[in-house]
């Protein structure tokens, strides 16, 4: 089964054809970060503006990339939510046009579930039930996938995001958006164990996170010194400011595989890509006997291969859209309106 697959959520266009699920036959993908990257961050009118003059010429292109042509094409695949909502509903309105004129069934993808599905693609003996750790710009989630379509959230972020937090943190010690890869970049620099930095803990929900006081910390120690005078390691602040996220998410991971008894693990999101994020899990999970499923870093940002991967088992499941699916900025990936 070829499902053709849009990802359009925030400031990469995307366009990918999947076969059954597992097989990408191609991955089309245009990034505006270079552009965003004038501004600081993610400008949503410019990004859905983008998105409406790529997607046509994109779709284009990955049909060709998969040697396939338009009526080789079973099924049509959108991610539907959540995201910045003008650029979804780029994605979701080309989607039903594409569906609506092909003849063919039209499949809502949430984007997390993307997420986690890209370890699919890149793994295709992976087959649920595990635990997976899907950490992004906007999103922290630990999630019981107790099947394709079966899933629960178990722990999430009760404020920023950590890929956010990365971000403004990149920005305060001068680095360029986005700031994941200039992060890890400059945290490679430095052992660390010079700042002291917080851990937040949510009484009475051990899963859940926060990071809104992490970023502050970061925010202030720069701050001051500048006000000061004073010098500051950059490359010891970036570290340890990694080094913190990590361990509130990879704890959070290792009682999580503890309260469930999986023992798999899948991380997935842009945050996923980070190399001490990575290498912590690797430790974790050894240390545990438990099997870790870490993508390639092609696959941790958006792309449109989850899309395609998640859409056929969305599909299986009998889920479909119709001409009235909407785009919405908010959805719990385990609790969908359609």
């Amino acid at each position: 089964m070829n499902i053709l697959a849009f990802e359009s959520s925030c400031d990469e266009t995307a366009v990918a054809v999947v076969r059954n699920g597992r097989e990408v036959l191609s991955d089309a993908i245009l990034s505006q970060a270079d552009m965003h990257a004038l501004y600081g961050g993610v400008v949503p009118e410019i990004a859905s503006r983008k998105h409406v003059e790529a997607i046509a010429a994109l779709t284009d292109r990955a049909l060709e990339e998969a040697s396939l042509t338009k009526s080789d094409i079973d099924a049509v695949a959108v991610t539907y939510a959540p995201g910045l909502i003008g650029a979804v509903l780029v994605g979701v309105s080309f989607a039903k046009s594409v569906a609506l004129a092909l003849g063919k069934p039209l499949i809502p993808v949430h984007h997390i579930r993307g997420h986690i599905a890209a370890a699919y693609c890149a793994f295709p003996e992976l087959t649920p039930p595990f635990l997976a750790l899907s950490v992004s710009g906007g999103n922290s989630l630990l999630v019981d996938v107790r099947d394709y379509t079966d899933m629960t959230i178990l722990g999430a972020t009760r404020d920023d995001a950590a890929g956010e937090c990365f971000d403004k943190a990149a920005r305060v010690l001068g680095l360029p958006y986005p700031g994941g890869r200039p992060m890890d970049q400059l945290a490679q620099q430095s052992p660390g164990g010079v700042y002291t930095l917080p851990q937040a803990h949510v009484e009475g929900a051990p899963l859940d996170m926060s990071f809104s006081g992490l970023k502050t910390a970061v925010v202030n120690l720069v701050h001051n010194a500048q006000q000061k005078g004073e010098p500051l390691d950059r490359a010891a602040l970036a570290r340890d400011f990694t080094e913190a996220v990590a361990e509130a998410l990879v704890s959070r991971a290792a009682l999580a595989l503890e309260q469930t008894g999986h023992t798999r693990l899948v991380a997935a999101g842009g945050v996923a890509a980070n190399s001490i994020l990575r290498r912590h899990l690797e430790e974790m999970c050894a240390e545990k006997g438990v099997a870790l499923y870490l993508p390639p870093l092609k696959w941790c940002g958006d792309n449109g291969a989850m899309i395609g991967a998640q859409g056929y088992y969305e599909y299986m499941a009998g889920h479909r859209g119709d001409m009235t699916l909407n785009g919405l900025a908010t959805e719990d990936l385990d609790n969908l309106s359609y």
